[in-house]
């Protein structure tokens, strides 16, 4: 089956007849193929996954589309910090783990993320310790979602089918207790679900959908067609380098002509051709419009690079780019990339918290993973170098500009230190503005109160008059008598 007529069938509806018997839909489950939710056919969604796996490995744009967003948003590494030192320490633990290992599997989950548009993550807990481990399940291996009956947006369980033909149904992790989550047919649903929790991750899916697309789905078809494209360029650059000689007999019969035919040959490197005026020998290069082929492709290349959001300069298309119009035509793809990476930390820091109150529950601390010091937060490195002279420059304009205002009574203290945050948040540093101006009024009246119990100034001494230095007399050394 070519990508192409795979792209045409994506959206094609097969309307299946359901065989006699009861419904799964009277005990609260609802089958895949059978309602008007937002997904692809089962076997269109493994075809999709196939078919983005194998342009990853076989297709430069296709990998680069994966490889370079997964660059951007993981670059020098991600950490897991919370205030408690101890929950740090089950952080970090977790994060370490021989089989976690983070640190390393982190890029993975990333990259097939956005290359299956899923990912399913059993737990596997130790009732002692309450130490988490992660699994991984093949996206492939997903037969359903099950989603809350009175919530179609949420899914609460994940069907599979592993390689050797056993079914599991897993429960999907969500941090807080069913009763208080979900209503009664949600809560006995979950219930039934006994081979596991796990953790389930979507992207570009809807809200009635069950199941997330590839981030290249739309790239599929238009980066097969660049590579045969491409490969055709190649293939025919000999038939290019192509010369024919054209040899005119003036005057002769066919007789001639065809006798002529049967002996003459191509002239060598640096030969010598003699010949009188009854022949012109002329050389015929092929033109096959190489410059019509490289608009198309560059037309080609565009619009798959147009659907991830990414400028043509990134992939070696530079046109009529300099450096102050590539620096705009970043900043849409900084936004997409920005909007993936909050999605990211948003995962992790589902995750921290789980494996924080799996560790409580099991020292018997259950319901105190919502205090302060336990919100574990998900560190990602900047999607950009920042211009640190050019944010320093308009922070220290920002500092004049309104302790000028709040000296002349046109703005408040309050509204001043939220502009002062506003552009300390350019630099990286994050202020609250309302305890950094209790802390500013805090350590002003705390100088006050130094200067009003200090000792005052001694008064300034007099200069004692110059004493001239006594002269002394030079030793005298005495000669040999």
């Amino acid at each position: 089956m070519a990508i192409s007529d795979f792209i045409k069938g994506l959206f094609t509806t097969t309307r299946v007849k359901e065989a006699a018997g009861a419904s799964a839909e009277e005990d609260g489950w609802r089958r895949v193929g059978g309602d008007k939710g937002r997904d692809l056919s089962p076997m269109t969604q493994a075809r999709m996954q196939k078919l983005a796996a194998h342009l990853w490995e076989s297709n430069n744009i296709a990998n680069r589309l994966i490889e370079l967003k997964t660059a951007f948003l993981l670059g020098e590494g991600v950490t897991l910090q919370v205030d408690d030192p101890e929950a740090q320490a089950w952080l970090d633990k977790f994060w370490m783990d021989p089989i976690n290992r983070m640190d390393l599997n982190l890029e993975k989950h990333v990259r097939e993320l956005g290359l299956f548009g899923e990912q399913l993550w059993p737990v596997f807990v130790n009732e002692l310790t309450g130490h988490v481990r992660l699994g991984k399940i093949d996206p492939s291996q997903i037969e359903s979602v099950i989603c809350d009956p009175d919530n179609s947006a949420v899914p609460i369980g994940v069907r599979v089918t592993r390689p050797n033909g056993r079914k599991k149904l897993f429960r999907v992790i969500y941090n807080g207790d069913d009763e208080d989550l979900f209503g009664p047919g949600a809560c006995r649903m979950r219930d039934a679900m006994k081979d596991g929790d796990c953790f389930f991750w979507r992207i570009n899916d809807l809200s009635n959908g069950r199941r997330g697309r590839s981030d290249i789905l739309s790239s599929l078809d238009m980066a097969d067609a660049y590579e045969e494209l491409v490969f055709g360029e190649i293939d025919g650059a000999a038939q290019k380098r192509a010369v024919v000689w054209d040899v005119t007999l003036k005057n002769a019969t066919p007789e001639e002509v065809e006798e002529k035919a049967k002996t003459i040959q191509p002239p060598g490197p640096n030969s010598v051709r003699v010949h009188n005026d009854a022949e012109e020998w002329e050389v015929h290069t092929p033109d096959l419009k190489a410059a019509d082929a490289d608009g198309i492709a560059r037309i080609a290349r565009n619009h798959i690079l147009s659907g991830s959001t990414v400028p043509e300069h990134w992939f070696g298309g530079g046109g009529d780019v300099n450096l102050a119009t590539a620096s705009s035509m970043g900043e849409p793809t900084y936004k997409v990339f920005a909007q993936r990476q909050r999605f990211l930390k948003a995962i992790l820091e589902e995750v921290a918290k789980y494996v924080i109150r799996q560790r409580l529950a099991a020292i018997g601390l259950i319901g105190m993973e919502n205090d302060d010091g336990l919100q574990p937060t998900a560190v990602f490195p900047e999607l950009t170098a920042k211009d640190i002279a050019k944010y320093a420059a308009a922070f220290q304009q920002v500092v004049v500009a309104v302790t000028q205002a709040v000296a002349a009574g046109v703005m408040s203290e309050d509204t001043a230190v939220r502009l002062v945050a506003l552009t300390a948040a350019l630099l990286g540093l994050e202020i609250d503005p309302v305890e950094e101006l209790k802390a500013a009024q805090a350590e002003a009246d705390k100088r006050r109160e130094r200067e009003a119990f200090s000792l005052p100034p001694l008064p300034p001494m007099e200069p004692l008059p110059a004493q001239p230095l006594p002269v002394q007399d030079e030793p005298q050394v005495k000669g040999d008598e």
